[in-house]
C-alpha cells in the first residue's frame, strides 16, 4: 500500500468492499459457531446419549456454554495480537482457528462408534470455536468503526451484527429444507453411505471456508491503525486492559442485553418450540423470519443512534424489554401457536436489532483506541460467556426447576436491567468518560 493510500481515507467504493469482505468472514464464523446450538437436540443424541432426553440436551447446551467460556481467553490473547499486529492479519488468524474447530466437530464419530472419546473431541472443537469467536466479533466491529465515515460509526458497526443474521438465516433455511426433504435422521448418499442429517450444514460450512479465506486475504489494513505512531506490545495491551477494568465491566453489562436476547431468539428458539409442542418446521421458520428482521433492525438502530445519541436508544429498549419480556412469554406459553411464537419472536427481534446496532457503536467509543480490539472483545466475550451462550442452558434449567415455561422471561429481564444500569453509568459522565463523541 502506498503512502497516499495510508494517509487518505478509503473511497466509498473501497469501504463497501471492505465491509463485505470483513463481514463475510464474520458470517462464516458465526454460521459455524451457532450451528451447534441450532442442532443441539441432534448433537445431544449423537454425542451425549441418555435415557432422559432433557438431560442429554442439557449436556449438549453445557458443552455449547463451555466453548463460550473460551471466548474471554481468545479476546485477551488474540485481541492483544490484533492490537499489536493489525486488524487484517488478525482476522485471518481467527478464521483459521474457527475453521479447525468446525472441521473437528464435523468429522467426529458418534458416541456409539468411539464411546466417551466422542464428547471429548466435540468439546475440543467447541473450545477452538470459542477461542476464535472471542475476538472475531470485536475485531470486525473495530475494523468497521475505523473505516466509518464521520457521523456514521453506529451505522457502520451495526453490519457486524447484521452479518450474523445472514448466517442465522442461511442455517435456518438449510435446516428447514433438510426437514422438508429428508425424513428421518440420516441422508443416504451414492453408494449406500449414510450420513447424519445434522452433519450436512456443518459440511456446507467446511466447503465455504476456502472461499472466505480468499475474500478475507484481500482486506486492507485500516487507516486508523496505520496512523498510530506506536503499536503496543502484548504486555502493554494486558496492562492497559487491566487498568481499564471498569470500562470492560460496564461494557460487559451493556452487551449482556444483546447477547441474551440474541441467543434466546435464535439458538434457543428451535428447542423452545419443541418444549411448547410446536413442530420443528414452525420453530425453524420463526428463526428464519427473525433473522431477516434482525438484519433490518440492526442498521436502523445504528443509524438512529447516530442521529439522536446512544443513551436514549439504549435506555428505551432495555426499559421496554424489562417490562414486557415475562408477560409476552406468559401469553405465548398459555396457549402456544405458530402465530404467537412468531409475534413474540418479532418483538424480541426489534429489541435486539435496535439495541445491538446502537450498543456496538457505544462500546467502540468507550474503550481506549490503542487497545480497542482487546477491550471491546473482552467486554463482549464476557457478556457472551456469562450471559449470552448460557441462555439456552439457563432457560431450559429454569423451566425444568419451576415447571413454568415462561420462566426464561426472568433471565431476559435480568439482561435488560444490566443494560439499563450500564447505560446510565456510562453516560452519566462519572464512572466512564466516553472517548469519542457520537458524531466523531
Amino acid at each position: 500500500m502506498s503512502q497516499t493510500s495510508t494517509s487518505q481515507p478509503p473511497q466509498i467504493k473501497s469501504r463497501i468492499g471492505a465491509i463485505l469482505r470483513a463481514t463475510s468472514g464474520n458470517f462464516l464464523e458465526q454460521f459455524d459457531f451457532f450451528l451447534f446450538g441450532f442442532y443441539a437436540p441432534y448433537i445431544a443424541k449423537a454425542f451425549f446419549p441418555s435415557e432422559n432426553e432433557t438431560a442429554a440436551l442439557l449436556n449438549a447446551f453445557g458443552v455449547f456454554w463451555l466453548g463460550a467460556l473460551m471466548r474471554p481467553v481468545g479476546a485477551i490473547v488474540l485481541g492483544a495480537y490484533i492490537d499489536r499486529i493489525g486488524r487484517r492479519l488478525g482476522l485471518i488468524v481467527t478464521l483459521a482457528i474457527m475453521a479447525a474447530g468446525t472441521v473437528v466437530i464435523t468429522v467426529c464419530p458418534s458416541y456409539a462408534t468411539i464411546g466417551v472419546a466422542a464428547p471429548i473431541i466435540v468439546l475440543i472443537g467447541r473450545l477452538l470455536q470459542g477461542f476464535s469467536a472471542g475476538v472475531e466479533l470485536g475485531g470486525v466491529s473495530v475494523y468497521l468503526s475505523e473505516i466509518a465515515t464521520p457521523g456514521n460509526r453506529g451505522f457502520y458497526t451495526s453490519f457486524q451484527s447484521s452479518s450474523q443474521q445472514v448466517a442465522i438465516f442461511v442455517a435456518a433455511v438449510i435446516g428447514y429444507a433438510l426437514n422438508e426433504l429428508v425424513k428421518g435422521d440420516a441422508v443416504t448418499l451414492l453408494g449406500g453411505l449414510e450420513i447424519a442429517k445434522w452433519r450436512i450444514p456443518f459440511l456446507i460450512g467446511c466447503l465455504i471456508i476456502p472461499v472466505i479465506f480468499v475474500l478475507r486475504r484481500t482486506l486492507e489494513e485500516t487507516p486508523a491503525f496505520l496512523a498510530m505512531k506506536k503499536h503496543p506490545t502484548a504486555s502493554e495491551v494486558f496492562a492497559s486492559a487491566a487498568a481499564n477494568w471498569r470500562i470492560i465491566l460496564l461494557g460487559m453489562m451493556l452487551a449482556a442485553m444483546t447477547t441474551v436476547t440474541f441467543y434466546f431468539v435464535t439458538v434457543f428458539t428451535p428447542s423452545f418450540g419443541k418444549e411448547l409442542k410446536l413442530s420443528a418446521q414452525d420453530s425453524l421458520l420463526v428463526t428464519l423470519l427473525v433473522a431477516v428482521t434482525n438484519f433490518i433492525w440492526n442498521p436502523v438502530g445504528g443509524a438512529l443512534s447516530d442521529r439522536v445519541g446512544r443513551k436514549p436508544v439504549l435506555l428505551a429498549i432495555t426499559g421496554l424489554s424489562f417490562v414486557t419480556a415475562y408477560p409476552a412469554l406468559l401469553w405465548l406459553t398459555a396457549a402456544p401457536t405458530f402465530g404467537k411464537l412468531l409475534a413474540v419472536g418479532m418483538m424480541f427481534s426489534l429489541y435486539f436489532g435496535v439495541y445491538s446496532g446502537t450498543m456496538l457503536g457505544a462500546l467502540v467509543e468507550i474503550v481506549p483506541a490503542h487497545v480497542r480490539t482487546t477491550c471491546f472483545s473482552l467486554a463482549f466475550a464476557l457478556a457472551a460467556a456469562l450471559f449470552g451462550t448460557f441462555t439456552p442452558f439457563a432457560a431450559l434449567k429454569l423451566t425444568a426447576m419451576t415447571g413454568n415455561k415462561a420462566s426464561p422471561g426472568f433471565w431476559l429481564m435480568c439482561a435488560a436491567a444490566s443494560g439499563f444500569i450500564a447505560a446510565l453509568a456510562i453516560y452519566r459522565g462519572g464512572a466512564v468518560e466516553t472517548r469519542e463523541a457520537v458524531t466523531a
